[in-house]
């Protein structure tokens, strides 16, 4: 909403100083710290109102130490971190962007699904919340939108440079470059580092690619809006986790939109990807900020209007800059969380056959509580995940010229 004003202002009126609101940087520093204002200053008056609503969480008993202390604790914070992520973005973003549009949309439709599981089981006194077939229904629908806009908009391409020509001595050719209209991603830890869908068909290629593209996308964002929400078990877990993610996309946001340091690091140089960088620091600043009450012993849970949405956001940010797959160890601390849950279930139900009896690998997942049960302090497991979380984005930031 600012941004066109100022650039009114800049361009039109040549008012002196305006022009600073145009600078990515300037305003993803003020996005941050808008949201930040926002949750903190904000969060306490949030938290209170949600209280005498009496939204507070029902517990399930697993027989985990603490569990008893955390019930009527105020839920449904993913409102905090929603309107810390929506407001500045809103202010401080280029709204004509497409990236930036796509995003908006994921921050609300997933935060929508969540609010509704939220709603059913705090309001209607059901612990299961809103049937899953219904939440897959729903990511699988925002997952076919990301997908055909990021396949079929003309505004998604990629920016590939031609190397300067030396036509005679002394003289040399201006560099030149095309935008391309291109299902094209990153493949970590390779010299030539791009992979184009079309590729993976063969000669169905051309016909199969916008299928294929949309089925991987879909599956992406649900991939990861339910690993968030597992991870969301114990105080501060998911949100720490999901602000060291924030930090990493936000890097290569900027240096995907910025062509000099593209082109030295050997990256995808994508055009408007620049604004992602406001988005994601609103994404920080909510995330950090809501650590504020959520950090242990917790003030206020984000539920799944939070858990549900920060994922898909992370999925949306990871494809729209061609970085899905580097999400399994970007997102390591989300995979390992879902995969305690998958090897779990299947391992019990296979003992169960052969055996006759279920037999499990972790004490109980997913694999946060399988350290509770084992009588770790609850601080403490989730210092231990933020740290294997910032050693999985120093080793993915690591990719940039691993190659």
């Amino acid at each position: 909403m600012l941004y066109p004003l100022f650039d009114y202002l800049d361009k039109v009126l040549d008012i002196p100083g305006t022009g600073v609101f145009r600078f990515i940087s300037f305003r993803a520093g003020m996005a941050a710290l808008f949201s930040l204002i926002i949750t903190i200053s904000f969060g306490h008056k949030i938290i209170a109102w949600i209280r005498n609503k009496q939204i507070g969480e029902t517990v399930r008993d697993l027989g985990l130490e603490g569990e008893k202390q955390k019930k009527g604790t105020p839920t449904m914070g993913g409102l905090m971190i929603m309107a810390a992520i929506l407001i500045p973005t809103l202010l401080f973003a280029d709204l004509n962007n497409i990236y930036i549009i796509l995003l908006l949309i994921t921050t609300v439709w997933l935060g929508a699904i969540g609010f509704v599981d939220d709603y059913i089981k705090v309001f209607k006194k059901n612990k299961e919340g809103l049937a899953g077939r219904f939440k897959i229904i729903g990511q699988i629908g925002i997952g076919i939108i990301v997908g055909s806009t990021l396949y079929f908009n003309e505004s998604v391409v990629i920016r590939e440079f031609t190397n300067p020509v030396s036509i005679e001595e002394g003289v040399v050719e201006t560099p030149t470059y095309r935008d391309v209209k291109v299902a094209k991603t990153t493949i970590p830890f390779t010299k030539n580092n791009e992979l184009n869908y079309e590729t993976l068909l063969g000669f169905m290629g051309e016909a199969m690619t916008p299928i294929l593209y949309i089925f991987v996308v879909t599956f992406i964002i649900t991939a990861v809006s339910n690993g968030a929400n597992i991870t969301d078990g114990i105080d501060g877990l998911a949100a720490g986790t999901s602000a060291i993610i924030g930090l990493t996309i936000a890097i290569f946001a900027y240096l995907s939109g910025n062509a000099i340091f593209s082109s030295y690091l050997n990256i995808m140089y994508i055009p408007n990807s620049g604004e992602l960088v406001i988005f994601a620091s609103a994404f920080i600043g909510a995330c950090v900020g809501f650590l504020w009450y959520n950090a242990y012993p917790a003030q206020v849970f984000m539920g799944d209007t939070g858990s549900l949405m920060l994922g898909g956001v992370i999925a949306v940010l990871a494809l729209t800059l061609r970085k899905e797959l580097l999400i399994p160890i970007m997102c390591g601390v989300f995979v390992i969380e879902n995969a305690s849950v998958m090897l779990q279930v299947g391992y019990f139900k296979y003992t169960r056959k052969k055996y006759g009896e279920g037999r499990r690998i972790f004490l109980m997942s997913p694999l946060h509580h399988h350290y509770q049960k084992k009588n770790i302090p609850e601080a403490k497991i989730v210092t231990r995940f933020w740290i294997v979380g910032i050693l999985l984005a120093v080793i993915t930031l690591a990719t940039l010229k691993l190659r």
